[in-house]
């Protein structure tokens, strides 16, 4: 079944929202560098999912996480001030591991370049463990039989 053009259109513009909200600036110092890559929303347009990544570390994406999740309100608000739906969907953030997990990816990519440049280096040394055709010849069968 294809996805609601309206709750793609919603999530859009929510995606949008929040992000010039966090580009103005918001007061809590424990926000970093976020982005917002993501929003997704629910067919009946009542719950919002909106998905982030933080440039830095571990304890920075810890307080970044808990200061979206304090200013949730607010985000929520602004949100209600600038949609033209009846209800306000209310909002989660999660975290998106996408740069994470892209990050992972590469380094299996590395890991099978690796490999194959050992195989091919293997490839180059290695010599047949029988005839090099090991496939069975018909035998030519003598005339005098």
């Amino acid at each position: 079944m294809g996805e609601n053009p309206r709750a793609r259109k919603l999530a859009d513009r929510i995606q949008e929202i929040i992000a010039k909200r966090i580009e103005r600036g918001m007061r809590d110092p424990r926000l970093g560098f976020v982005t917002i890559t993501d929003v997704r929303v629910t067919g009946d347009l009542q719950h919002a999912s909106v998905f982030y990544t933080v440039y830095g570390s571990d304890e920075e994406r810890a307080d970044s996480a808990a200061a979206l999740e304090a200013a949730k309100g607010m985000f929520r608000s602004e949100v209600g001030k600038n949609i033209t739906a009846r209800l306000t969907p209310s909002l989660e953030f999660i975290h998106d591991a996408l740069p994470e997990n892209a990050k992972h990816l590469d380094e299996l990519l590395a890991q099978a370049r690796e490999r194959d440049s050992s195989i091919e280096a293997l490839k180059s040394t290695a010599t047949y463990a029988g005839d090099e055709d090991p496939y069975v010849k018909p035998r030519v069968i003598a005339d005098d039989d």
